[in-house]
């Protein structure tokens, strides 16, 4: 998962390979044989284990308005819960129908420097985001009448995220673009329900465009990227690629208080592959919408900032759909003083 520098960075959120394990006697070898082989291909959820790389949300207000010179941090918290509907059905000496569910929490920090020198034109910035992530994910499988469930629980690190990016601003408008990916140094076991880390590598690039009008207080933001997933070799997985637009529009009701709405749109532009991919391509799309509030605030004379948003996904194909919480705050350890 991606990792920005400003408002909105969450960690990586807790990636699963939903395998099931056991079988009825009663159902067969052959039913045996479908569960594994089902299993293998992870709930029939695009991307492996159902989530992409890109933890969709973590971009909201000024998203690509330029950071202010000088070391900062940015610190998250991330919640999610979410399902993925028994829809999936393969008709050997009856139906079998898979399901799953996913709890997840995690906080993380991003440490950075923005130098005080212009590239380009514009204000550069590089960080690295970790942290630890806490995930919980339930699957079943249900042949004739008999069900079968799993769940796993897991506390861990993360992966390692790191980021750079290049902002440059002209009177109201903001423009970024940047380059982020996934060292994947996280807790991750192809044999588990949750993990924390995805057991691959991503490298993911794209652009914002920030409007922002302090004298009126109207903002909005867009970001637009594209993720390209390595293999999972643990798993003979390999991601398709992804595209994802994180968006957001508000309104500054005083120099502190903004409030506002924000939303996602993620659409996988290629088929998953590989031997584990034994369900076929499943491409995926999902979307979602929700409030947001931020706040800004001086402390020893420099200028944080607070967001809190919430997110109801919906149009959810292979993925899994539910709510999203995220909230950061962005602490400057040098530069501009906040007047």
């Amino acid at each position: 998962m991606a990792r920005q520098r400003r408002v909105g960075q969450p960690l990586q959120t807790a990636r699963k390979h939903v395998l099931l394990a056991g079988a009825s006697r009663r159902c067969g070898w052959a039913a045996v044989a479908l569960i594994v082989l089902v299993l293998h291909g992870s709930v029939a959820v695009a991307d492996e284990g159902g989530t992409a790389f890109w933890a969709s949300g973590q971009y909201a207000s000024l998203a690509a308005s330029p950071p202010s010179p000088g070391w900062s941090v940015n610190l998250s918290a991330y919640g999610y819960g979410g399902n993925v509907g028994a829809s999936k059905s393969l008709p050997i000496g009856g139906a079998v129908a898979l399901g799953a569910s996913q709890r997840t929490a995690s906080v993380s920090a991003q440490p950075g420097y923005a130098p005080d020198a212009a590239l380009f034109g514009g204000q550069p910035f590089i960080g690295i985001s970790f942290g630890l992530g806490g995930n919980r994910t339930e699957a079943k499988a249900s042949i004739l009448d008999t069900q079968i469930s799993r769940s796993d629980t897991l506390y861990a690190g993360s992966d390692l995220y790191p980021i750079a990016s290049l902002a440059w601003t002209r009177g109201n408008e903001n423009w970024m673009a940047y380059l982020t990916g996934d060292i994947p140094t996280g807790a991750y076991q192809a044999s588990r329900l949750a993990n924390v880390g995805i057991g691959h590598g991503a490298i993911d690039a794209g652009g914002g465009y920030t409007y922002y009008d302090a004298k009126g207080g109207t903002e909005y933001s867009a970001v637009l990227g594209i993720t390209y997933n390595w293999k999972n070799t643990h798993t003979d997985y390999k991601n398709g690629i992804d595209s994802h637009l994180d968006w957001a529009a508000s309104r500054f009701l005083s120099p502190e208080w903004e409030l506002g709405v924000a939303g996602y749109v993620y659409y996988q532009l290629t088929a998953d592959s590989g031997s584990g991919a034994s369900l076929g391509p499943f491409k995926a799309h999902e979307a979602a919408i929700g409030p947001e509030i931020g706040y800004q605030f001086a402390v020893a004379g420099q200028q944080w900032q607070a967001n809190l948003r919430a997110y109801r996904e919906f149009w959810a194909q292979n993925r899994f759909e539910g709510y999203a919480l995220f909230a950061t705050l962005n602490i400057p350890l040098g530069g501009a003083v906040a007047k």
